[in-house]
């Protein structure tokens, strides 16, 4: 949740005419993993929740991707894009990590 509260405050620099596009964009992948987290673990069984963090990891892969684009068309700084970055590659590891452990418990 802190990495979607980073989302906000970086794309709020974001050009106006991103509003619609990339900003908004971005915007709702964060939020989508969190939500998928939470909404996998309100489910009933592992199966469903893995299903979701699945789903959660691929908003974060988008997002990923949408970070570096911001990036690349100079809406973020080196220091944004990097501690950003580092910060969802961080929570990468771990979803990857919680996945693993709950497929290899089956």
């Amino acid at each position: 949740m802190n990495l979607v509260t980073e989302i906000y405050q970086l794309t709020n620099s974001f050009p106006k005419e991103e509003i619609y596009g990339l900003s908004s964009q971005i915007r709702r992948c964060s939020v989508s993993i969190p939500s998928n987290i939470a909404e996998g673990y309100g489910r009933n069984g592992k199966t469903e929740l893995l299903r979701f963090l699945n789903i959660s990891i691929s908003s974060l892969f988008e997002m990923q991707t949408q970070l570096e684009i911001s990036f690349n068309l100079k809406y973020i700084t080196d220091y944004q894009f990097s501690k950003t970055n580092g910060e969802s590659r961080e929570l990468e590891r771990m979803l990857s990590a919680f996945i693993k452990k709950l497929k290899d418990s089956k």
